[in-house]
């Protein structure tokens, strides 16, 4: 019986349990404790700081089966997906870990073992390769495992410096570091390819299939190789390699995982051919683009999101190349869902979040791609030999937001490149630009630095005795700033709160004893110094002792808001769902604004809901609790950390009660209960997937909702009732106001009938045919037609030309019988009358309108109209 991928998962996992290795579930696809990784890329990524020493664990064996991404940065596969047999943006790697336990010995064991015992691999269908000089595994699979020596291959150093080859690892330029093993897998002679080592190396015949590194090394900066004092070992296996020679397949895109998707995703976009490339690209991409998602990355402009968006974007150019109609991506997430939902149970928990954040992509893509084809198309059928143009790259680039990768994707197809160095210098000249437009004002403080620290001391105190480190006026150093002048004041100590992750910095003054005073009008960092902006009355130089008061008042309102976005942010999670995440915040003493990931806009009983949760909170008045921990230590606590945000290696975690934990370096209340009030004033959109809550708290909420009940209060007495009855009442005015607009028009459309019939005396006949052109009172367009259509019902043959004057504005309409269209056309007629009086106009043969301005001509034009009709019928 063939195994599945989710058969193979999980006996590799059962196999390293029994040899008491801890199962550690993969991590997040965001590597949580390194910021030079875009993405998780390897299955050592999570424990990269246990090598390193940094980082203790309960366990010193582990096995894990790591989702990884290589889609950006350093390690980016995905211009090959979809083309080779085995590249993906997305994949799965099987591996097994020893931090300091066993070594060399076991670890070949248990990979020999697993691959020809539990996985039943014919032993002569394996290859093994060692590092040249490593004697040490060369002797365990000759001697131990009885691998034939024909079938153990020696890769030296063979990238141009000691120990730079494909067989020995390095964590970086220094530190862990250590030879490699690596198991082959012989396709067969009927396969093109050669043994690794070989020049024909790079064939399909022989796939590594499994990778042992023995990190036994600590590399210093002078290239000496110091012995670890424990050395450990890193494995990597690929799902979906093992499971393709498993599987009896040479291709990847073969296995059971992927003729699930492949098949979903033909039946979604009609296609029929099922080796279709491009079938292979949206089949490898939902699934990167379905974990991404989950682990809280949104489609954007910029960093992983950008990435997201560019696996999004390629994967819906192929599904229309495959002939979908409209929307179909975000469809294959039920797929995914059956075929890797029971590995990773967080795909049906998120279900709808993944295809509410694909489908609205999808869509705001289409319409870039479709004009951008349209174009692109143009261009290719211009190209004069085998390169695309980089200006025209950059053109469909910056004029119409076609990604550069689709581009190129789409000329690859066509046997072209493009010119990659002509577009890096159009976006070089784009930001050279950019750079010059924005230099057009500066602010006397833009760029300063300072070498002097000074200690904050406003989470405890509103004011202190503190020391002038420094004085800074119009960008230079100086010993004193005199009456009058503006400037920046540092302080060795100051209970200011220095502007920082929205919330605005604190104003006050500093007082002198000779009675000179420095009014603050904001705070700001100015690298490891709080720089104090305003301007002094008196005089202050260095050296100066002063009092330093914030305003309490303002402070009290900042903290009150700055609170109130964190129970928001908790708030919004659980009534959202968890893929919200902070964008960005501005904390005012008047009001708050929060910025968060959420694909649609909030309904209106989820805002009420929201606010509900956040005022529940305030009553319970929790007591605020700051703890200082390390980052990790936070994460296990819960706490929030904003996305892409950068942390020292102690944060401030902030509490309150269990509702909401979070890093945070601000100014709060006391207790939840201090808030008062929160009121959410506005939601809206303001980017991509990106929505933004305005609201007021304290003292601000209270003056709103005494507005609101003002207002209200004053449409009851308009309405002559109370402010509980107002929507009642005005659903009655309204009621009562589409009845008089109905009246009124029947009643116009009757005035227009009387009007119709008093002018029936100015017909004239000629040649037979009833000839009507009038002038009439003011009329509203509307009834003039009404009008018209009245007098074509009674007048059996006539052709009828009328006009009314409303604002000084001409209305023009008119009518001819269908016997006498072919003589007399309606839109000549009143297309050349509207052009006699400034306008324009026309229509059919039978009924036509226009519109004019010269009012004072209406009456000459209007005698020309009536004798151009009746030459016409004469």
């Amino acid at each position: 019986m063939t195994m599945t991928s989710a058969n193979i998962r999980r006996a590799f996992l059962d196999f390293f349990a029994s040899k008491q290795h801890q199962i550690v579930p993969s991590s997040s696809l965001i590597p949580g404790n390194d910021a030079t990784l875009l993405f998780t890329n390897a299955g050592m990524v999570q424990f990269k700081d246990v090598f390193l020493g940094q980082d203790q664990r309960n366990y010193t064996r582990a096995v894990s089966s790591q989702r990884c991404v290589r889609a950006g940065g350093k390690h980016n596969d995905l211009e090959n997906v979809g083309y080779t047999a085995r590249h993906h943006t997305f994949f799965e790697m099987l591996g097994n870990f020893s931090f300091g336990d066993y070594f060399k010995r076991e670890a070949i064991q248990y990979a020999w073992q697993f691959l020809t015992e539990e996985m039943q691999l014919p032993k002569h269908k394996l290859l093994v390769t060692v590092y040249e000089s490593d004697d040490e595994a060369y002797a365990i699979w000759l001697n131990e495992i009885g691998v034939p020596a024909e079938r153990i291959v020696r890769i030296g150093d063979n990238k141009g410096a000691a120990y730079a080859s494909d067989n020995f690892w390095s964590m970086g330029d220094t530190g862990p570091c250590g030879p490699c093993s690596e198991i082959f897998y012989d396709h067969g002679e009927h396969i093109w390819g050669g043994p690794p080592g070989s020049a024909e190396e790079d064939g399909d015949r022989f796939i590594e299939i499994w990778n042992i590194v023995f990190m036994q090394f600590n590399r210093q900066a002078d290239g000496r190789m110091d012995p670890l004092p424990k050395p450990s070992v890193d494995t990597g296996m690929g799902l979906e390699r093992i499971a393709a020679i498993l599987q009896n397949v040479h291709s990847n895109y073969e296995i059971d995982m992927f003729v699930g998707l492949i098949n979903a995703a033909a039946k979604i976009t009609g296609a029929t051919d099922l080796s279709d490339k491009s079938l292979r690209v949206v089949a490898d991409h939902i699934r990167s683009c379905a974990f991404l998602i989950i682990d809280g990355v949104q489609p954007s402009n910029e960093g992983r999101g950008y990435v997201l968006r560019r696996i999004v974007r390629r994967a819906v150019r192929h599904g229309n190349k495959l002939g979908a109609k409209g929307a179909f991506f975000y469809q294959l997430v039920a797929e995914l869902v059956k075929q890797m939902g029971e590995a990773y149970p967080e795909l049906a928990q998120k279900q709808a979040v993944i295809e509410k954040v694909l489908k609205l992509e999808e869509e705001q893509f289409g319409k870039t791609l479709e004009r951008g084809l349209v174009i692109l198309e143009q261009a290719l059928q211009q190209v004069e030999g085998t390169v695309l143009p980089g200006e025209l790259v950059f053109k469909l680039y910056d004029t119409y937001g076609f990604p550069v990768d689709l581009t190129n994707d789409v000329a690859r197809e066509r046997n072209l490149t493009i010119d990659q160095a002509g577009f890096d210098a159009a976006m070089a000249e784009q930001r050279k630009r950019a750079q010059q437009a924005s230099n057009f004002s500066a602010d006397y403080n833009t760029n300063l630095t300072t070498a002097q620290q000074s200690k904050f001391t406003g989470y405890s105190e509103e004011t202190n005795q503190a020391v002038v480190l420094e004085l800074i006026k119009e960008g230079e150093v100086v010993a004193q700033l005199e009456d009058g002048d503006t400037g920046l004041v540092i302080l060795d100590q100051s209970p200011f709160y220095a502007e920082s992750g929205g919330q605005v910095g604190d104003t006050g003054s500093l007082n002198l004893a000779s009675g000179a005073v420095f009014m603050i009008e904001d705070t700001i960092k100015l690298n490891n110094a709080i720089a104090h902006k305003g301007k002094v009355l008196g005089g202050i130089k260095t050296g100066d002792a002063v009092s330093a008061q914030i305003d309490t008042v303002r402070r009290a309102a900042i903290k009150q808001n700055h609170s109130a976005t964190h129970l928001l942010h908790a708030a919004l999670r659980q009534v959202l769902g968890e893929h919200v995440t902070q964008k960005g915040s501005l904390v005012q003493p008047d009001r708050l604004r929060f910025d968060f990931s959420h694909f649609s806009a909030v309904k209106a009983e989820e805002l009420r809901r929201i606010e509900q949760l956040v005022n529940e909170q305030i009553q319970q008045n929790h007591a605020l609790e700051t703890r200082l921990m390390s980052i990790e230590q936070a994460k296990t606590a819960g706490a929030m950390a904003l996305f892409g945000e950068k942390y020292t290696d102690e944060v401030r975690v902030l509490s309150m009660g269990e509702f909401s934990i979070e890093l945070c370096g601000g100014t709060h209340v006391k207790r939840t209960g201090d808030i008062g009030l929160v009121k959410l004033i506005s939601e809206a959109g303001i980017a991509s997937g990106v929505r933004r809550i305005e609201a007021v708290s304290g003292a601000g909420a209270v003056a709103y909702v005494q507005q609101l009940e003002q207002q209200a209060q004053q449409v009851a007495a308009a309405l002559k009732g109370d402010v509980l009855s107002i929507a009642e009442r005005v659903e009655q005015s309204l009621d009562r106001s589409k009845l008089l607009e109905k009246e009124i028009e029947q009643l116009k459309a009757k005035l227009a009938s009387q009007a119709g019939a008093s002018i029936l005396d100015q017909a004239e006949q000629i040649a037979g045919v009833t000839v009507l052109v009038a002038q009439l009172p003011a009329t509203e367009p509307k009834a003039l037609r009404t009008m018209l259509d009245q007098l074509k019902n009674k007048l059996t043959s006539a052709v009828i030309l009328l006009a009314t004057v409303n604002d000084d504005k001409i209305s023009l309409i008119a009518g001819v019988s269908a016997d006498v269209t072919d003589k007399v056309h309606a839109g000549k007629l009143v297309g050349w009358a509207a052009e006699q009086l400034g306008g324009k106009g026309g229509g059919r043969p039978d009924m036509a309108q226009a519109g004019g301005t010269d009012v004072n001509a209406l009456s000459a034009v209007l005698d020309g109209a009536k004798q151009q009709v009746s030459q016409q019928l004469a």
